[in-house]
């Protein structure tokens, strides 16, 4: 048995659970793992991934059978999460899996058009979907974008920025946040368009990253592109809270995430402590070392332990949603610090070869800050927190 592995729970997994894990940790250490250095100083990743994930039924998971989904509750997607977590490199799956945040406003608030048009496809590995929400004037403020939709009969003329915007560059479906109603200032008079990656006006510009380098990250121009107004998803200047409830779901495979890394750099560091032999003795017999991989565990250990407990709460609705909000922005916030905390004990225990290129430990190092201001900056989600708290 692994450093930290433990036997299933029961209380969380089923038996169809463990069975879907074993299968796609064979389908990552075949298909995925073996090449991901490969891939990140590419800078890119083969296309056809994208259908082989989905032959998997990866996908899918957690959508209606009527577009071609697998229904399936959170403990699925957080197996996700853990699993690709495994290969060492976060680049790949972000992009793999930005259907995960592009798809759900257009399943819970699109017309049935645009649902049988977009959400099939995507599943399918056919075509690609993208989240575009961060502009580069607003961050993590979604009240404050400026990217503006005025409506020119049967069209949306849109106009500004989006930035930071994975899978950019290959999406098909881009699933836009626009302010409709500029009079109306905050969560006011927010929209949600489906934009076509071939629509024309629309150009895109590849980012240089610290880390996620085989992500496909964009930064995205709209000059008069024009949208037909079948393409608005839900109710013209109500779209604040679809998104608001896509960021829920976002933060909690997010922190499943950082757990699956953090675990990496303490396995690779493990291992190595046990291989290094240095004035006589390995490594992992000296006694500040075996306290700095204890101090690793305990944090995953505890961060773990809060993912799987808000899961079973939005699974089961056991809780009331305000405070599930701030839990689910702690929990991102906790789990990332811990990933942070373990990136960086295991490049200090790998010495010179945690700074080289190739281990799994200086790729997460690079990686920590991406999971640590995607999906909500630590500040931002500390903030949310207290409000829905009443503070």
């Amino acid at each position: 048995m692994e450093f930290l592995e433990a036997p299933p729970l029961p209380f969380y997994f089923t038996p169809e659970h463990e069975q879907f894990r074993a299968t796609l940790r064979e389908f990552i250490s075949r298909e995925i793992t073996p090449f991901v250095a490969e891939w990140d100083e590419a800078e890119t990743f083969p296309r056809e991934l994208y259908a082989r994930a989905a032959e998997l039924g990866v996908q899918g998971l957690g959508y209606p059978e009527a577009y071609g989904g697998t229904p399936a509750d959170v403990f699925f997607q957080l197996i996700v999460a853990e699993e690709f977590a495994r290969c060492g490199g976060g680049g790949l799956q972000a992009s793999l899996n930005s259907h995960s945040i592009a798809l759900p406003p257009i399943l819970h608030a699109g017309s049935e058009a645009l649902k049988q048009r977009v959400i099939p496809p995507v599943l399918a590995g056919e075509k690609i979907a993208a989240l575009a929400v961060t502009e580069p004037s607003g961050g993590s403020d979604v009240a404050a974008l400026k990217t503006t939709a005025v409506r020119d009969g049967d069209h949306y003329v849109v106009n500004g920025e989006k930035t930071f915007i994975t899978s950019g560059m290959r999406a098909d479906f881009i699933t836009t946040a626009v302010r409709t109603d500029p009079a109306i200032k905050g969560a006011g008079g927010i929209s949600v368009l489906l934009i076509d990656g071939d629509t024309p006006g629309l150009t895109r510009t590849a980012l240089k990253k610290m880390g996620w380098w085989s992500s496909d990250t964009a930064h995205l121009r709209f000059d008069d592109c024009r949208v037909p107004v079948a393409n608005l998803v839900g109710i013209e200047n109500k779209g604040f809270k679809t998104f608001m409830n896509n960021f829920n779901t976002e933060r909690l495979f997010m922190s499943a995430l950082a757990c699956g890394f953090a675990e990496v750099c303490l396995k690779e560091a493990v291992d190595w402590t046990r291989q290094r032999v240095s004035f006589g003795m390995p490594l992992s017999e000296r006694q500040v070392v075996r306290h700095k991989l204890m101090d690793m565990t305990m944090r995953i250990d505890a961060s773990r332990t809060l993912v799987y407990d808000l899961a079973y709460r939005i699974e089961h609705k056991l809780a009331d949603p305000a405070r599930l909000v701030a839990r689910v922005c702690l929990a991102k916030v906790q789990a990332t610090q811990a990933m942070q905390f373990c990136a960086d004990q295991a490049v200090q225990l790998l010495g010179g070869m945690g700074f080289m290129r190739g281990t799994q430990s200086e790729r997460i190092y690079r990686e920590v800050k991406v999971m640590m201001i995607g999906g909500g900056s630590e500040e931002v989600m500390k903030d949310l927190a207290a409000r829905q708290l009443g503070l």
